[in-house]
């Protein structure tokens, strides 16, 4: 019976990613990693305090504008560098992409936030059962930020670099999603609403930043930075920045 769906071949296909690289990838992704992702809003908390996110469709428009306008353009654009220089252990090129991300951390505790993760997937990482294969005590040297940690850490599997972006991305929406659920509050159907939106907006903010060079990368989101700078004196919140 023809269904009028197109024929696909095995030539159509990419190819399956090995079962322990998938699982790699998973648990990287996953925010029960002790890296502590789950204690940050990233400026979510005070954008709800001063009154701009009150509920599901503003918490959804605020985290697709901070995917496409922040991590697109910053974070995920140095994971997708920093995993082909990780795996030829271009040291130089790692503490280039190392530095540039931390110069661009707009306030103390979004700089904060991404040396305390990076420090932490780092001690993750010491577990591995390929810890003694990895350039550790290098990375300890810069000291990682979390992009950069997360690139070591994903390196050693057999995935793609998009596919590495994509799980990253996917972790950091997951996070952002029960922070406001949490903070405006929000119900979890409302949740797994929220994260529906940025599943559909991922693939192409992964495109962005597999795309990036070093002239395309950027850290201008200026409302971020102002009630983050707004959090860190905020008198009653739940979340670490």
């Amino acid at each position: 019976m023809n269904t009028g769906a197109p024929a696909l071949s095995a030539s159509s296909l990419a190819p399956a990613l090995p079962a322990a690289s998938l699982l790699k990838l998973i648990w990287l992704a996953s925010p029960a990693l002790p890296v502590g992702g789950f204690s940050y809003s990233e400026g979510l908390e005070a954008a709800v305090e001063a009154g701009l996110v009150s509920n599901e469709a503003q918490a959804g428009d605020w985290l697709v504008d901070q995917l496409q306008l922040g991590q697109a353009r910053s974070d995920l654009a140095v994971l997708a560098q920093a995993v082909p220089a990780w795996r030829e252990r271009n040291f130089a090129r790692v503490q280039g992409l190392n530095d540039w991300l931390l110069q661009t951390r707009e306030t103390h505790e979004l700089r904060l936030q991404t040396e305390q993760m990076g420090r932490s997937l780092l001690e993750w990482l010491r577990n591995d059962a390929q810890a003694e294969q990895l350039p550790l005590a290098q990375c300890a040297a810069l000291p990682p930020s979390y992009p950069v940690a997360f690139a070591l850490a994903a390196s050693t599997s057999a995935a793609s670099t998009g596919e590495i972006v994509l799980a990253c991305a996917f972790g950091w929406a997951e996070n952002m999603m029960q922070s406001a659920i949490k903070t405006v509050p929000l119900g979890q159907s409302a949740g797994q609403r929220i994260l529906a939106r940025l599943g559909q907006a991922i693939p192409q903010a992964v495109d962005h930043a597999l795309a990036s060079t070093d002239e395309d990368r950027q850290a201008f989101t200026p409302m971020l930075a102002v009630l983050s700078s707004q959090h860190e004196i905020q008198y009653s919140r739940l979340f670490r920045s």
